[in-house]
């Protein structure tokens, strides 16, 4: 059982620009026995083939790539700052090595068809509907290769949000 409480894409007043870039966010995906998630503050929503979308960039070397490639659905969740050392660990460690929810004292919920943390102060479900690795010829600008020294780029998935959970406690 969790705390959440479903809203509407539209009913979420936050900032995407800074609940993914500044706030952080944990990208999950699995089921309530094998699953992991990884700290990411790369990644947008918006409304693409009218629909409302999250995009999350995952490094094919990330434990959670393999998770996000198997499954259908993923999560992008959103903490308040006295989060922000156990979104540390969560990104700094791999759930290869680690049990990340035993090593944080996050509580793993199922939420519709994956998984999160019932810390969450808020849950976006996503059913992947494309994916696409980054090419380097296709970028326009110079400076975007600096994020890229060892050539080892992004997969893109663009999720159609599913549903959005609000923590109510």
């Amino acid at each position: 059982m969790h705390n959440f409480k479903e809203i509407k894409p539209t009913e979420l007043k936050e900032n995407a620009i800074k609940l993914i870039g500044n706030d952080w966010m944990l990208i999950s995906a699995g089921d309530d026995i094998k699953y992991n998630a990884m700290t990411a503050s790369w990644g947008g929503m918006g409304m693409l083939w009218n629909k409302p979308v999250m995009f999350i960039f995952i490094r094919p070397h990330r434990f959670t790539y393999q998770f996000v490639e198997q499954e259908e659905y993923f999560t992008c969740s959103f903490y308040d700052e006295k989060y922000r050392d156990k979104l540390n660990f969560f990104g700094t460690y791999s759930g290869r090595d680690y049990d990340k929810a035993k090593e944080t004292g996050f509580t793993v919920v199922k939420i519709n068809n994956s998984i999160a943390f019932n810390e969450a102060r808020i849950v976006i479900v996503c059913r992947k509907v494309y994916q696409e690795d980054i090419q380097p010829e296709h970028f326009l600008a110079s400076f975007i290769l600096k994020h890229y020294p060892s050539m080892d780029y992004h997969r893109m998935y663009i999720g159609e949000i599913m549903s959005v959970w609000i923590n109510e406690e």
